[in-house]
C-alpha cells in the first residue's frame, strides 16, 4: 500500500458568476423546455446563449494547487474566508469536479463538511448509521461493534429511532461527527464543522479527532481556530487566494498566518475621539499587542515575551489614575488580571495630556490557545472607572513540539490556563532508598 493518502497535482476550480438574476423555474417551464428542445435541436435560441444577458465573472476558487498527504498524516489548512479550502475539500469529497488538474486518494474517506453531510432526513438516527457505514464500504458486524459507542459519542440515545428531520442542528452536528470518526474511515475531512457546537461538545470532538490521528488514520481539518490546528497538527498548508502560500510545521504557519494580516488583527485604535470608550477625565486611544522586537501581532510563541501597551489621555488634572488589564480564555474563564504599579505615578495625580502604559508577559506563562484581553483606565479614591473595554484585543498563544517548551515532546492535550515552565530534577538510586 502507498504510504501517501492524497496527492494533488495542479489543482485549479473555476466557477462562472452569471450577473444577471435568473426567477425560479416550475415544473411546467422545465417541461417545456424540455419539449420545445427536441423541436429546435439547432438554432441561435438553443446555443447556449439565448436569455443571457449581463456580464458574466470568472472567478477561481484554486490555482494550481499541489500538496501530498501521507498516510497517518494529520494536515490542517487555514487561510481567510474565500480563500479556497472549503472547494478543496469538496473535490476531494467528490462533490464538486475540478476544472483542472487531478486527485489521487488511496483508502476510504469520510467527510464532514457540514452538518448532516449524507444523512438521509427521512430516515432514524439508527438507519443512518446504517446507512453511512454502508456507503464506507463496511459491512454490517463492523458498524455493529461501534453503534453503542456512536450512541453514547453523540448523546442522542433517546431519539436514535426518530427521523434525523426532527432532530436540533446539535443532534445532527453531535451524530454526523460520531458517525465520521467511529466507522473507521482511513481518511477524515472536516470542514469547520466543530464551531456549531457548545465548548464542552468541541473538545470533546478535538480529542476524538486526536485519538484518530494517533491510530493511523488521516486527518485533513480546516478550522478557523488555530488553537484547535496546532493543538491536532503537525503540519499546516495555507492557502491565499486559491493559492498554497505556505506548506510546513503548525507553528510556523500559523504565526506567518496571524502576523500577515490575513487574520485578525493585535491592536485596536480609536481616530474619533466621540467614539473612544471612556468620559471626560479620561478616554482610551489605542490598545496593541506586540512581540518581543515591538511587531504588533495576534499570534505568539509560548516561549516568548509578550509586550501589551495602553495608550490612553487624560483629560482633567487632578485624578489619581490607574490602568489594568484584565485576561481571559475563549471558555470567559478569568487567567488574571494585572494593573499599573510604575512607582514613578503611584499615588500621583496626573496632569492631561497622553499616556503610554506598557506591561510584559513573560514567555513560558500562559497556556495555549486564545487570550482576551479587557482594558480599563479607573481613579483612586473615590474609586471611579472612566472606561473598561472587556474584549479590546484578542490573541493566540502557540505551543510547537521543539520540546523546549514547557509541553516538552508531549503532544497530547494540557489542562490549565497557566503553563510555567518550572524547574525539575531527577536522581537515579541504583539500589533503592
Amino acid at each position: 500500500m502507498s504510504d501517501i493518502a492524497i496527492r494533488v497535482e495542479n489543482l485549479s476550480k473555476q466557477y462562472r458568476i452569471d450577473g444577471t438574476k435568473t426567477s425560479y423555474r416550475t415544473l411546467r417551464d422545465t417541461l417545456t423546455d424540455a419539449f420545445l428542445s427536441s423541436l429546435h435541436r439547432v438554432g441561435s435560441l438553443w446555443s447556449g446563449q439565448a436569455g443571457i444577458s449581463g456580464a458574466t465573472e470568472i472567478f477561481w476558487a484554486l490555482r494550481s494547487v499541489s500538496c501530498e498527504i501521507k498516510s497517518g498524516e494529520a494536515v490542517g489548512i487555514i487561510g481567510y474566508n474565500g480563500a479556497g479550502k472549503s472547494t478543496m475539500l469538496k473535490i476531494l469529497s467528490r462533490i464538486t469536479e475540478p476544472t483542472a488538474g487531478f486527485v489521487e486518494i488511496h483508502g476510504h474517506v469520510a467527510s464532514l463538511l457540514e452538518v448532516g453531510t449524507g444523512f438521509h432526513p427521512e430516515l432514524s438516527g439508527r438507519e443512518n448509521i446504517y446507512l453511512n457505514g454502508a456507503i464506507l464500504g463496511m459491512k454490517r458486524a463492523e458498524i455493529d461493534r461501534q453503534f453503542d459507542e456512536i450512541v453514547a459519542f453523540a448523546e442522542v440515545d433517546r431519539f436514535i429511532d426518530t427521523p434525523v428531520k426532527h432532530y436540533s442542528s446539535g443532534m445532527y452536528l453531535r451524530l454526523a461527527f460520531a458517525v465520521a470518526a467511529h466507522l473507521e474511515p482511513e481518511i477524515l475531512l472536516i470542514d469547520e464543522i466543530l464551531a456549531v457546537g457548545d465548548v464542552r461538545f468541541q473538545k470533546k470532538c478535538l480529542n476524538k479527532m486526536q485519538d484518530v490521528g494517533h491510530q493511523g488514520r488521516t486527518v485533513l481539518f480546516v478550522s478557523h481556530d488555530m488553537h484547535a490546528i496546532t493543538r491536532l497538527c503537525k503540519r499546516v498548508i495555507l492557502l491565499d487566494e486559491g493559492r498554497v502560500l505556505r506548506d510546513g510545521p503548525s507553528h510556523q504557519v500559523v504565526s506567518a498566518y496571524l502576523n500577515s494580516g490575513l487574520g485578525t488583527t493585535g491592536a485596536r485604535e480609536w481616530l474619533d475621539a466621540v467614539k473612544a470608550p471612556g468620559n471626560d477625565i479620561a478616554r482610551l486611544c489605542a490598545v496593541r499587542v506586540k512581540t518581543e522586537d515591538g511587531q504588533v501581532t495576534d499570534g505568539v510563541d509560548i516561549r516568548q515575551s509578550i509586550r501589551l501597551e495602553m495608550e490612553y489621555e487624560v483629560l482633567r488634572p487632578g485624578h489619581i489614575l490607574m490602568a489594568d488589564f484584565g485576561f481571559e480564555n475563549e471558555e470567559g474563564i478569568r487567567i488574571f488580571a494585572t494593573f499599573d504599579n510604575d512607582p514613578a505615578w503611584l499615588r500621583c495625580p496626573r496632569p492631561v495630556g497622553r499616556y503610554m502604559s506598557t506591561v510584559w508577559i513573560p514567555g513560558n506563562f500562559l497556556a495555549e490557545g486564545t487570550v482576551i484581553v479587557g482594558a480599563g483606565v479607573s481613579s483612586r479614591e473615590p474609586y471611579i472607572k472612566h472606561f473598561e473595554e472587556p474584549r479590546v484585543v484578542v490573541f493566540q498563544v502557540i505551543d510547537s513540539l521543539d520540546g523546549n517548551s514547557a509541553r516538552g515532546d508531549y503532544a497530547g492535550r494540557l489542562l490549565g490556563v497557566v503553563r510555567p515552565l518550572l524547574n525539575w530534577s531527577t536522581q537515579f538510586k541504583s539500589n533503592g532508598f
